[in-house]
């Protein structure tokens, strides 16, 4: 019988067949796509043919499409819904693979051909993007060893493989360690709860086949349960649960796969000519370097603490007006901080969250995507890999754009977080291929029959990822490897980050913010109490990020620890972190920098394209408002269209005229005064 992830994809938009595919089909078709690789990748390095731009570099990127069809599908399905099967494989291939990427970037002849076409570069005629893709071609393979010989190249090799088992262990750990706890609620536990949090738990404990609700360590569900439990003891129980994940001792454990990750990153970095993994990694991203990095994440440390240090008087009085007489500790600051937000600003989550359906916050997304780029999205009949995922073709004046699925509700098989991912990416090499894109999150799904609701959080994150997504959706470039999200760790997140703008539009929320009962619109008074405390709390936020950036930043710019959380603490300890307030992500579940090196002394990107798009949102209001067409089509061009066509900081150059400042990220973060 044929492999249903070798055949050729002959249904609507080229979609992987899913009901055909089964986990005993992902091996086997792994191992024939590595080698068919293998065999592309002779042919090119020994080519008699002088090398050519068309013989060497795009018979690269076409070298591997087979292995890229295969893994689009596996790591999906790997993250989103995982088995123990597909975990086993995971484990299985990941040091394949990485064996498989030293052989090509390590492999003399073939780097030879790409050698000498960079060292003729400018006799070759090159079109721009063709002039762009053999730099980054080249640099990859100089980044990845291509210049070492001997023991070096050898140890290198090791290296690598070593990492890629580390990195999915660690993923599998904590993944391993989410799924194994949850807190049995009885009914009392649940007096003071709102509705939402009490069908979320119901909604979750029925999943688990607890019997009663739960409290999971799901977001979307422990950081409401904190928010509203008056019970201290079940918060702080759940609290430290979820601040434990990666560090309860025994087979998942990730702290000392943390230290050994630390340690083999230095040694890499070295063996290429760098003196640190932070200066190695930064090479290439706009920051450039760790002193560009500490000097913004400190910029921003000083005002944020400020502020976080400030509210924190405040919560601790509302802690002893309860009867505590301790200090105010981080599994209370979600709950006071809720309850003076409600003083405040006047806003009732339970009020305002029934304004959030899961529904039409997925409409508002489509339109503010269709007024903004023409995008039309029509539902497609599935199935997909899992009944809760759906999915729409993207098309634009008639043409097809895109094919994009949206995988929203918390469950067992899913790691923790939100993300975008590619099944396929966009191209034009060859014949023109267009993008399968994935947003994944973690909403709590909701009781049969009752309609999903978010939390403004929520639907920031929905807005986010689905920023990513249109990076991908709208690529139109040439060569994979440039495509849709293929840039800088930190320009990547301005898309995405952007998007989120344009939640908080008036007119935006005035027709998709309607109440699930009712159908009414969000009130104005309401809408202009929640966009005027926009920056609520931002201190507190602010800092647990920056926080987690700086011990990231620490653990790679000098030398590796030994000790991981000491070297932790000891950051903490110097910035002085207030103490009610722990890092976003803990080193034994920070997966941004340990599940693999793409966030790795890049946790600050974040803030480092919302540098940028805090100014790229002005150039809208200051052209005449969140929709202007001009502005929207420059922003299409320079930045979503392009991949890495362009280098980053030019990109954003053409887009809006110059580099911003970080005053533009104060100012939005309400800290510049602070």
């Amino acid at each position: 019988m044929t492999n249903p992830l070798l055949k050729e994809w002959t249904g609507p938009f080229a979609l992987p067949p899913f009901a055909e595919i089964e986990d005993d089909h992902f091996g086997p078709a792994i191992d024939a796509a590595l080698d068919a690789a293998r065999a592309n990748i002779a042919v090119i390095a020994g080519n008699p043919e002088p090398p050519t731009f068309a013989n060497t570099i795009e018979a690269l990127e076409l070298a591997d499409e087979t292995l890229a069809k295969v893994l689009g599908v596996f790591y999906n399905l790997a993250g989103a819904d995982a088995t123990p099967a597909r975990e086993a494989l995971q484990r299985e291939i990941s040091p394949k693979l990485a064996v498989y990427a030293s052989e090509i970037t390590m492999n003399p002849a073939l780097f030879a051909r790409i050698e000498a076409l960079w060292q003729s570069r400018e006799a070759l005629n090159l079109e721009p993007e063709q002039a762009r893709v053999l730099m980054l071609t080249r640099r990859g393979f100089t980044r990845a060893g291509a210049l070492l010989e001997g023991d070096d190249r050898d140890r290198l090799k090791e290296i690598m493989q070593r990492l890629s088992v580390l990195g999915t262990q660690f993923t599998q750990n904590l993944l391993a360690d989410e799924r194994g706890w949850a807190m049995d609620l009885s009914e009392s536990d649940l007096d003071g709860l709102p509705g939402f949090v009490v069908d979320a738990a119901r909604a979750a404990g029925k999943e688990r086949g607890a019997g009663g609700p739960v409290v999971t360590l799901a977001r979307s569900l422990i950081t409401p349960f904190l928010a509203f439990s008056p019970r201290r003891d079940l918060r702080k129980r759940a609290y430290e649960a979820y601040g434990a994940r990666g560090a309860n001792g025994g087979a998942t454990d990730n702290r000392a796969i943390a230290a050994e990750t630390l340690a083999l990153r230095e040694e890499r970095a070295r063996l290429l000519g760098f003196e640190s993994f932070a200066a190695f990694k930064l090479a290439t991203e706009m920051a450039k370097t760790p002193e560009a990095v500490r000097e913004l994440l400190l910029r921003v440390w000083q005002p944020a603490r400020a502020a976080a240090e400030r509210d924190a008087t405040v919560l601790e009085q509302m802690l002893h007006d309860d009867g505590y007489s301790g200090p105010l500790e981080p599994w209370d600051w979600h709950y006071y901080s809720q309850a003076r937000r409600q003083a405040e600003h006047d806003l009732d989550e339970t009020q305002l969250k029934p304004y959030l359906q899961l529904e039409r916050m997925i409409e508002a997304v489509f339109a503010v995507a269709g007024r903004l780029f023409g995008l039309v999205f029509t539902p497609l009949e599935g199935p997909f890999y899992h009944s809760d995922v759906r999915g729409w073709e993207v098309t634009r004046e008639g043409r097809h754009m895109a094919v994009f699925l949206g995988d929203y509700f918390a469950r067992g098989s899913k790691r923790s977080g939100a993300w975008c991912s590619t099944i396929r990416r966009q191209k034009a090499l060859g014949h023109e291929v267009r993008a399968i894109v994935v947003n994944v999150c973690n909403f709590s799904k909701p009781e049969a029959g009752k309609p999903a609701l978010l939390s403004w959080d929520d639907a920031r994150t929905l807005f986010h990822e689905f920023g990513h997504a249109l990076h991908n959706i709208l690529s139109d470039v040439t060569y994979a490897s440039i495509s849709g999200t293929c840039v800088a760790r930190d320009f990547v997140e301005l898309p995405s980050q952007l998007f989120e703008h344009w939640l908080e539009v008036p007119e935006v929320l005035a027709e998709f913010a309607t109440h699930a009962a009712t159908g009414e619109a969000m009130p104005d008074d309401m809408r202009a109490r929640l966009l005027g405390a926009a920056s609520y709390d931002i201190g507190f936020q602010t800092v647990e990020y920056v926080a987690s950036a700086l011990v990231d930043l620490a653990f790679h710019e000098g030398r590796a620890p030994a000790d991981p959380m000491q070297r932790q603490a000891e950051v903490l300890e110097e910035i002085g972190l207030p103490r009610a307030i722990r890092m976003r992500h803990a080193t034994p579940h920070f997966a941004h920098v340990f599940a693999g090196d793409g966030y790795s002394s890049g946790y600050y990107s974040y803030m480092w394209s919302e540098v940028m798009d805090a100014d790229a949102f002005a150039a809208f209001e200051e052209a005449g408002g969140a929709f202007d067409a001009k502005t929207a089509q420059k922003l299409e061009r320079f930045i979503l269209s392009s991949g890495r066509m362009r280098d980053e900081a030019e990109a954003y150059v053409a887009f809006r005229g110059s580099l911003p400042g970080v005053e533009a990220l104060l100012k939005g973060r309400g800290l510049a005064d602070a």
